[in-house]
């Protein structure tokens, strides 16, 4: 059993002023797994007036002196990838396989893409007699999920920090461990004291706290819809930057060549990874019509051999949701599919078979659904997959672009002219070219999946403000 009872302020880990004991829930198990303080306002006020007293300083640091804390960082990352994973693991379910590698290197990968742009980032421009500074924006307050903890921390953390500012974090209330395990990494890293400061609480408490506090200068957020609306709501009265990743729908278009099957079968180990849980998973499949029936064969055999179970298990591909109130949203939307007429071509309501306990999924697809249907247009979050037929490219590219979200998609095909321009047409912020995949690319939604963008040196430009200095001419 796990205890963390302690918050990270100001480089020590300190006791709540305000808190209740938390007992967060193994899903695989339904068990208790440990214990783990919420915090409230006042820890919040406490958390955000170090990170105001370090920005001071942090914010002066030199490009050298912030590449050198990160590389500690980077040095004590590497150390703990194994406990990272065994968290992850037990906090939100997902196989080990997929915890100890996949959600451990996107963190990686974030801490090495950091700083490798912080080593050019042009913090100072010359424009003609005007000189364009970047600072820091100042204190920036993060609300980060359960579903890819590791990614959604130091997505945001490293470049917050890469630009010289100060963080205070609040974890999802799924994802505490490996939350607990990355500020151990910060502090045996020497990261200065108020630099980077996390509570663990209920984003109803914490949550509002931080994105309402009026010595907070940005709030960014990875989550669901209503809770991005929220944020900007309390945000609003201080004037402060709201950066939101939101939800998703995303569209996957099957172009018509000799690789239909083989990437429809991609298309469905890619829902079902994580359990579905991922926020750019490309949930509306988009296959030609007058194919339909091989799409759903190469679909059900796909989905049917996607092993679920114990996520300690070397051969699972698959663990349980999150939590029970995951499960039984998910299971809602299974029986409105089927009450909506889509064809259930595998999968369905209730757990797998010998199952009997844990928040399992049968991997589930549903066919002839048209985007009108409410499993097409709302955000499930969980291993269901819709397939819809199109007539020709224009019909395609039409229902991807009928959402209101616009957070990502996939296009796959054999001819690559053709894929670039579909992806081109589409009204989403990260386009996957066969499967392609890139840390500098910037990550981030159209409508209401969200504004800003992440990941790269785009992820910087979210943590920085233009400053003009006007007649400040180089020396000549």
């Amino acid at each position: 059993m796990r205890e963390y009872l302690k918050f990270y302020i100001d480089g020590q880990w300190v006791d709540p002023i305000e808190h209740t004991v938390g007992t967060p829930i193994n899903p695989a198990t339904e068990e208790p797994s440990g214990k783990i303080a919420l915090g409230g306002k006042a820890d919040v006020d406490r958390a955000v007036k170090a990170a105001r007293k370090a920005f001071a300083s942090w914010s002066q640091t030199t490009r050298e002196e912030r590449i050198a804390v990160l590389e500690r960082v980077l040095e004590e990352y590497n150390k703990r990838g194994a406990d990272l994973g065994a968290a992850i693991t037990e906090e939100m379910g997902a196989p080990a396989a997929l915890a100890g590698g996949f959600h451990i290197q996107l963190g990686w990968g974030h801490l090495t893409t950091a700083i490798e742009v912080l080593k050019t980032f042009p913090f100072e421009e010359q424009h003609g007699t005007t000189m364009i500074a970047k600072d820091p924006i100042g204190v920036c307050g993060m609300i980060t999920p359960w579903n890819w903890p590791i990614n959604q921390v130091t997505v945001k953390v490293f470049p917050a920090l890469a630009t010289g500012c100060t963080v205070v974090l609040k974890p999802s209330q799924e994802a505490h461990y490996s939350a607990q395990i990355l500020a151990e990494i910060f502090d045996a890293a020497g990261v200065p004291p108020g630099v980077f400061n996390m509570i663990q609480g209920r984003g109803s408490v914490v949550g509002e706290a931080i994105s309402s506090h009026p010595d907070v200068d940005l709030v960014s957020i990875t989550g669901s819809e209503s809770a991005g609306i929220q944020v900007a709501v309390n945000a609003a009265t201080s004037v402060k930057r709201v950066c939101q990743e939101l939800g998703g729908k995303s569209a996957h278009i099957i172009l018509d060549d000799e690789q239909l099957a083989a990437n429809v079968a991609g298309g469905v180990a890619g829902v079902m990874m994580n359990s579905g849980q991922t926020c750019s998973a490309a949930t509306r499949m988009l296959v030609p019509k007058a194919r339909m029936d091989e799409a759903i064969a190469a679909a059900k055999e796909a989905a049917e051999g996607t092993t679920v179970g114990d996520p300690n298990s070397e051969s699972t591909a698959m663990g349980p949701v999150v939590s029970r109130s995951q499960f039984d949203s998910i299971q809602g939307y299974i029986e409105k599919g089927i009450d909506e007429g889509a064809t259930l071509v595998a999968g369905g309501p209730g757990r797998p078979e010998g199952l009997e306990k844990g928040f399992y999924v049968k991997p589930t697809v549903f066919a002839n659904v048209s985007n009108g249907m409410v499993i097409a247009r709302e955000e499930i979050f969980g291993p269901v997959l819709c397939i819809i037929g199109y007539d020709d490219l224009d019909d395609a590219v039409a229902i991807a672009n009928d959402s209101d979200f616009g957070l990502a998609g996939n296009v796959s095909g054999v001819d690559l002219d053709t894929a670039r321009d579909v992806a081109r047409r589409l009204r989403t912020g990260a386009i996957y070219i066969n499967g392609g995949f890139d840390f500098h690319a910037p990550f981030g939604g159209f409508k209401k999946s969200g504004n800003g963008r992440e990941w790269g040196e785009y992820g910087f430009h979210e943590y920085i403000e233009i400053k003009a200095l006007v007649g400040y001419e180089p020396a000549s």
